[in-house]
């Protein structure tokens, strides 16, 4: 085989310590190459299987062909949880294929280590709680172990605690701990050592716990407390304090209650502070008998060991309830001029004081203040009797022209009263007295328009519903009264029965009809104020402007001549004339213009300006033989307009008017012309074919149409291809086999050459490989039949044939799994089937070695 040693000093045995690092070196060999591997290792020396199965070792290169197998520090040895002994399988190849195997025995020696804790000392600081007066007793197990199971020696510092350690491990503690004269906590290194003095050293915190068994006593030695009624909520009425013994030095942990409960007071459980949590009245039932209140005060510790206090709350009583008024706040009214001394309102009958003890029920009257309360006044303190002392004159300038005068008035006790300080919601609402007194005025005066009569001027052509003016009036009462107005006479024509029309509110002045100064140059009505009780009327007078707004008149306004073709220029024709009247405009301000139909301006009116009459004459010649004339028919289009007195600068702005006349005029051939004939014409008619938009569904037809005929024309091609396919079968079959077999690396020597009956090209082939490559054009075609097929365990059979093999770069596992993968004979071709050039040899070959008793060998 090719096998050789190439591994040298393995195989060999050597030993490495548990809990080595990573790199630590365990073995060295060196690898030797034959003299025809000249470049070098093709697989560097890779460890592929170990026994047990273990990533704890690697193999390093030293330097060339030296190297080292260390250890990988993962997983990191132990003697004693994993195996004593690995058996590494090292495997190398150099370039020429030569490959060599061999197995390195590593023995892990043992190694003494510290002893280790377990449980959860091993993992945190372990915490014991004693309770005090716990006679000495074990309080803690210590679990400790030896890698080596050597038997362990347990010691505590300091030495001086009142705790002990067993050989066991168990910690007992020595002495009955008190809290309060004792420490409350104690810290001990707990020592394990093994016989050869290697150590291990972890903290148990020890905290003694505090029992309570001692109940709270009061430290408060006052039993009877006083407080005024009507204490807002949250007022202190004592602070009870109470001890434990069991808590000197901390912070009181007691709980305060009152036994019996009680809506007027409450205590923090927390602090023993004593609220009001109530409101507390002295008046009412049952305090009004017996304003004594008995509270039963408890203390309590964490344990339920309580103690219990009695305390007396005395209730003094206080002016705590103002008068009363129902309602509080009076509407009165009273005429501007009401005389001075006018009773109002007996405040006295609407107000009262719950209060039961005399020197707190009498009240009094006082304060009467508001804006104008010098218009009023109380006859006395003790009455109530609000009078008018003033007449109030709304016309009046002095007067601050008020019409609801807001009083009040304070009704206080006549006893000092308490609730002022600590009730001041009852001075803004229970104490105050609201007087609104309305001052009715009165219609004294008439509505007075600011003119006697008004005059406007407007224009004749003013639009419909414009406003030409305002009429005004106004009336001395105060506050001033809503004015209306309205036309009470005149306004009106034979044929309008209101052309004008009045804002009721504003007193705007509105046209309701057209004007027409031809007509009525001047309106006159009579307008009215009324202040909804009295009322006065005013004279209006609408004077018309004239404004030109009547357009020429004339007659006749259409009209139709004939003329003869040689007409005279300057001739009346057919001695036509228009006569035209405007209503507000002199006859000389007329002007005459032929505004359209006028071709080569044959016709004139004469006089063009400054008459009312005005003849139509002839003022050129027609010309038909020469073709400059070619209309016999004429439409005028005269305009008249009255501006011809209105000079340049006033025309802008000036109002002009236009009357129209149309006139039809048919020129007659004249009978001596040479000319017999009438023009005449010829009628060309064009067609063009235009796409229009839309007609959108003709392209969008003949697109579908197309689509659908190629469809049916692929469709019946593909029908006649699968009938010709079933009818004329093909006359070769090709069965490729492919060998199974492994390989490392590829004969690239082509041997035979064969011709494809599909082609008709030349292939080239490996007889042992079966390799195949196309041959190039310019090499001679070689019939050789393979004489010989020697498949070689590392290389494979069935490649392609148009590229030659390289050897493959596989994993060290994978190279291992090729050293025993057999070679798989070649497939024969199946029945019914035609053989290629190189089947043929192989099978022939086949025969032949069979004949002779031979037999096929594959090489090692």
């Amino acid at each position: 085989g090719r096998r050789t040693q190439l591994l040298k000093g393995l195989p060999a045995t050597s030993t490495v310590e548990e809990n080595s690092a990573a790199g630590v070196s365990v073995y060295n060999f060196n690898v030797t190459l034959s003299p025809l591997a000249s470049e070098g290792v093709a697989i560097l020396p890779t460890i592929v299987n170990s026994n047990p199965l273990t990533e704890a070792f690697d193999i390093e290169s030293k330097g060339g062909l030296e190297f080292r197998v260390v250890t990988t520090g993962n997983p990191v040895l132990d003697y004693e949880t994993m195996p004593k002994s690995f058996d590494l399988q090292i495997f190398v190849e150099d370039t020429t294929g030569r490959t060599d195997l061999n197995i390195l025995t590593i023995q892990v020696t043992d190694q003494n280590e510290h002893p280790v804790f377990r449980g959860n000392m091993a993992i945190q600081t372990v915490t014991i709680y004693v309770l005090e007066g716990t006679p000495p007793e074990r309080i803690y197990q210590v679990d400790a172990a030896d890698p080596e199971n050597a038997k362990l020696k347990y010691s505590l510092l300091p030495a001086t605690v009142p705790f002990s350690v067993r050989e066991s491990g168990a910690i007992f503690s020595t002495k009955k701990f008190d809290y309060e004269k004792d420490p409350h906590c104690y810290f001990l290194n707990i020592t394990v050592t093994d016989p050869d003095g290697l150590n291990s050293t972890k903290t148990v915190n020890i905290n003694i716990i505090n029992i309570d068994d001692e109940c709270p006593y009061f430290t408060t030695k006052q039993r009877i407390y006083r407080i005024p009624e009507e204490q807002s909520p949250g007022t202190i009425v004592a602070d009870i304090t109470a001890k434990d013994p069991d808590d000197e030095d901390s912070p009181s942990r007691l709980f305060y209650s009152i036994r019996s409960s009680d809506r007027h007071f409450s205590i923090d459980p927390g602090t023993g502070v004593l609220q009001v949590a109530g409101r507390i009245d002295r008046d009412a039932l049952p305090l009004q008998l017996h304003p004594n209140i008995s509270l039963t005060v408890r203390v309590e510790d964490s344990s339920g060991c309580d103690s219990e206090m009695e305390i007396t709350i005395i209730i003094d009583d206080v002016n705590d309830n103002p008068p009363e008024c129902n309602p509080s706040a009076f509407r009165k009214e009273a005429n501007e001029n009401t005389t001075p001394g006018t009773f109002l309102v007996d405040l006295r009958n609407y107000c009262k004081d719950i209060d039961v003890d005399p020197s707190n029920n009498q009240f009094s009257f006082t304060g009467l203040s508001g804006f104008g309360s010098n218009n009023f006044a109380l006859e006395s303190a003790v009455s109530g009797r609000l009078v008018m002392t003033g007449t109030i004159d709304f016309e009046n300038p002095a007067n601050p022209r008020v019409e609801v005068y807001t009083l009040t008035v304070r009704v206080q006790d006549i006893a000092h009263p308490n609730y002022s300080s600590k009730y001041p919601f009852y001075i803004s609402f229970d104490n105050i007295i609201y007087i609104y007194i309305r001052i009715k005025p009165v219609n004294e005066f008439f509505p007075v328009f600011h003119n006697l009569s008004y005059v406007f001027t407007v224009s004749e052509i003013t639009k419909v519903g414009s406003s030409i003016g305002r009429v005004h009036a106004t009336d001395k009462d105060w506050p001033p009264n809503a004015i209306t107005y309205s036309i009470v006479a005149g306004a009106g024509t034979r044929d309008y029965t209101n052309i004008f029309w009045i804002s009721p509110t504003k007193g705007h002045v509105r046209i309701l009809a057209r004007l027409d100064y031809e007509t009525t140059q001047k309106h006159v009505f009579t307008v009215q104020a009324s202040d909804q009780e009295k009322s006065t009327t005013a004279s209006v007078t609408v004077n018309v402007l004239e404004v030109n707004d009547e357009e020429p008149v004339c007659s006749p306004n259409f009209f139709s001549l004939q003329i003869s073709a040689n007409l005279a220029v300057g001739t009346n024709i057919n001695g036509f004339r228009i006569e035209c009247q405007d209503r507000d405009s002199d006859p000389r301000s007329f002007r005459y213009f032929i505004n359209e139909g006028n071709e080569n301006n044959h016709f004139v009116f004469s006089p063009s300006a400054g008459s009312n009459t005005s003849r139509l004459i002839l003022a050129s010649r027609f010309d038909f033989e020469s073709g400059l004339d070619t209309n016999w028919i004429y439409g005028l289009c005269v305009h008249i307009t009255d501006d011809n007195l209105v000079s340049a600068r006033d025309k802008t702005t000036h109002l002009v008017k236009t009357g129209t006349v149309t006139l039809s005029i048919r020129v007659i051939p004249n009978p001596t012309t040479a000319t017999t004939t009438t023009p005449g014409f010829t009628v060309v008619t064009k067609k063009e074919n235009l796409y229009s938009p839309s007609a959108w569904y003709v392209p969008f037809v003949i697109t579908l149409g197309s689509l659908l005929l190629l469809g049916m024309l692929g469709y019946l091609g593909l029908l006649l291809l699968t009938w010709l396919c079933t009818r004329c079968p093909p006359r070769f079959h090709f069965t490729f086999c492919v060998s199974s077999q492994t390989m490392t690396k590829l004969n690239t020597v082509f041997d035979g050459e064969a011709r494809d009956p599909v082609t008709g090209r030349i292939y080239e082939f490996n007889t042992r490989s079966g390799a195949r490559r196309w041959k190039k054009s310019n090499e001679p075609f070689q019939p050789i039949l393979a004489t010989q097929v020697m498949p070689s365990a590392t290389e494979n059979s069935g490649q392609g044939m148009d590229r030659a093999q390289v050897p493959s770069k596989k994993e060290p596992s994978e190279k291992r799994k090729d050293l025993t993968v057999a070679a798989k004979p070649a497939c024969k071709p199946s029945a019914g089937q035609s053989e290629t050039p190189g089947q043929a040899g192989l099978r022939l070959q086949k025969k032949k070695e069979e004949s002779e008793g031979g037999e096929l060998s594959s090489p090692a």
